[in-house]
């Protein structure tokens, strides 16, 4: 019985021997109590160079660096093995070829059934392949941590599944305004505004980026301090390797500055279209009234030639009814050339307050019983550099249409103040930087939606019924204040009034002029005789012209164009007066024709007539030798034009 219990004793050493052996990827090895190598498997002889007959026999303190020998590290493993039953740690080990490995060792002690030290066991295990993958993921973590914090203009912080932010960059807290002490645990909807965190867009958001991959918007967002940001924001779900759903990525950037400049940019694009657009109508509009004024001149004296024969009630009823439609059109193109900024204004310097407060009598008129007119009107204010009378109907216009805006009542305010425009805002309103003189007519009405403010100021554009309004009222407003070298834009909301504001270049505190009494027109009496060369393209005011010459004594001779006139001025005849058109074809206009008249005949009078005033033609075109008159005109204005042209004055 003892013989086979020693030789199963003596098989299982073998087997357990072979055991050993055939592990590689640890070593495994005895040690005396002294710590000398007893035994040596496969593995220790595979990453440690060593083989069993090389090592055994010598201590085991030569696999430690020399710094760790120096510390005596080979024996306190031991000591703590003996004392505490396991000795476990990780460090470098010398392989035989000198190389360094990171090994992780365990060794334990080895006792008889008395408890008596009979050795150690040591396991040893080589982890420099998973260190070194450690090493490259804890430097791959720092330089993205370092990366993260660097970022100063982005905000970048995670969060837990619920929204809570768990970290927080530089770049964070400079945008918005907390330390990461102030904000880590805090929920990421505090960044919102009311109105958002109302409509449950934070939690929208998180919902988003787990069912999309991702959430991206733009939108106001608040900082610490309660100022608000324009937001560009990136929300991305991060998942663990069981695809899981472990928290987000958040990244904000501050693009309110961007935001400006696309608006500023936006505005300015409108703007100029807008004005383009005026430009082009104005252009139209003038054209029009150009030709409209010529068709008046044949009418107004055609009535007038007719008064001085016509004797029966009647017809001199209804000639002056003729006479009053006639000037009616002349005004109306006087409104359309207002639009187009070529109406004749006479400026002068005056106090705008000044103005108001002597017109108010009239505005409130205007208002009527059910609208509260209020003057807001500073006790001081910069001088404009305006036609008085154009301003006056400019605010009136403002005021009527005010007033219509509002038929069950409501309050109008006119109010004056100071403004200086810096280079972008000007230029966003086509006009030079400086200082303005700003007019505000604000209204409680019904106000108007976009595609009608943005409108108002063409000519014939008129919400009002058929027969109450032409259309052209606000399109006048518009002329005179570009034509003074201003601008003019509105502010309205269904529902809820609208304000036009008028910006007029601020001349400082100049002394206020008035303006010179007009001279009363004198009707002249016939004039003697006198030749008078005519040149008119269109016969019918050619015809009317002639009419009105020869009823005021002259001899007329007539031109189609300018070639037609040079040719007569070439002949012997007497020509006293060259009256042209300003507008011709065949190439010379009004303006080179009497240069040429006048080196052919240097006595000769001018007397130049266009359906433009003269502020809307070419500089340059006249001098001192050259008169004007405007179309339509009447035969008795064209009667003080001669006179003084032969006085002189």
């Amino acid at each position: 019985m003892i013989a086979v219990q020693a030789h199963a004793t003596a098989h299982d050493k073998e087997r357990f021997q072979l055991l050993v052996d055939s592990v590689t990827d640890y070593a495994i090895y005895m040690l005396d109590p002294t710590g000398i190598i007893v035994s040596w498997n496969s593995g220790a002889q595979r990453f440690k160079g060593y083989i069993e007959s090389e090592i055994l026999g010598e201590h085991f303190s030569r696999f430690y660096t020399d710094e760790d020998r120096a510390t005596g590290l080979p024996q306190r493993a031991l000591d703590t093995a003996a004392r505490e039953g396991k000795f476990e740690a990780e460090g470098w080990r010398v392989r035989k070829d000198g190389t360094y490995f990171w090994a992780h060792v365990v060794i334990d002690p080895i006792r008889d059934p008395n408890g008596n030290l009979l050795g150690f066991a040591k396991i040893t295990r080589d982890l420099t392949e998973r260190r070194k993958t450690e090493e490259a993921l804890r430097e791959s973590e720092q330089r993205f941590r370092l990366l993260v914090q660097g970022v100063t203009d982005y905000a970048i912080y995670m969060l837990d599944p619920e929204g809570y932010v768990s970290n927080w960059n530089p770049g964070a807290q400079r945008i918005k305004g907390y330390s990461e002490d102030e904000i880590r645990g805090q929920h990421f909807s505090r960044f919102y505004t009311d109105e958002d965190r109302a409509t449950g867009l934070p939690q929208r958001a998180l919902e988003t980026a787990r069912r999309e991959g991702k959430f991206e918007a733009e939108g106001w967002r608040v900082r610490k301090d309660g100022t608000r940001f324009w937001a560009s924001v990136v929300i991305d779900p991060i998942y663990n390797d069981q695809k899981r759903l472990i928290g987000f990525a958040k990244i904000t950037r501050d693009i309110t500055e961007r935001r400006n400049a696309q608006e500023a940019l936006a505005q300015a694009q409108a703007a100029l279209f807008q004005s383009q657009k005026m430009e082009t109508v104005g252009q139209l509009t003038g054209g029009i009234a150009h030709d409209f004024n010529n068709l008046l001149t044949i009418i107004v004296n055609n009535l007038d030639l007719l008064t001085r024969n016509v004797t029966g009630p009647r017809e001199t009823r209804l000639i002056e009814g003729a006479q009053r439609a006639a000037e009616r059109g002349a005004q109306l193109t006087q409104q359309l050339l207002a639009f187009s900024r070529r109406q004749p204004l006479q400026p002068a310097l005056h106090d705008p307050i000044r103005l108001i407060e002597g017109f108010e009598t009239v505005l409130r008129r205007a208002c009527g019983e059910t609208v509260n007119l209020q003057l807001s009107l500073p006790s001081r204010v910069s001088t404009i550099n305006v036609d008085g009378a154009q301003f006056e109907a400019a605010l009136l216009n403002l005021v009527v249409n005010a007033r219509d805006a509002m038929p069950d009542g409501g309050a109008l305010t006119i109010a004056i103040g100071e403004t200086n425009l810096i280079e972008d805002r000007a230029a966003i309103r086509s006009i030079p930087a400086g200082n303005y003189v700003v007019v505000n007519v604000e209204d409680t009405g019904m106000g108007m939606t976009p595609d009608i403010a943005s409108r108002v100021f063409e000519p014939f554009f008129t919400t009002k019924e058929v027969g109450k309004g032409t259309g052209l009222g606000l399109s006048q407003v518009y002329g005179f204040i570009t034509q003074s070298g201003g601008h003019i834009e509105v502010d309205s909301t269904p529902g809820q009034g609208t304000t036009i504001t008028m910006l007029l270049p601020a001349h400082g505190e100049g002394q206020e002029t008035g303006d010179e009494d007009q001279a009363e027109t004198v009707r002249p009496a016939r004039d003697s005789a006198g030749t008078v060369l005519i040149v008119e393209d269109e016969p019918a005011v050619l015809e009317v012209a002639t009419e009105i010459f020869d009823s005021l004594g002259y001899d007329v001779l007539t031109a189609r164009d300018a070639p037609g006139a040079i040719a007569v001025l070439e002949t012997d005849v007497s020509v006293d007066v060259l009256f042209s058109d300003v507008v011709m074809p065949n190439g010379m206009d009004g303006f080179e024709l009497s240069r040429k008249a006048r080196e052919m005949r240097p006595r000769i009078k001018v007397l130049l007539a266009s359906g433009y005033p003269m502020s809307a033609l070419p500089a340059g075109g006249f001098d001192d030798e050259v008169s004007f008159i405007s179309k339509p005109y009447r035969w008795t204005e064209l009667a003080d034009k001669l006179r003084s042209l032969r006085t002189g004055t």
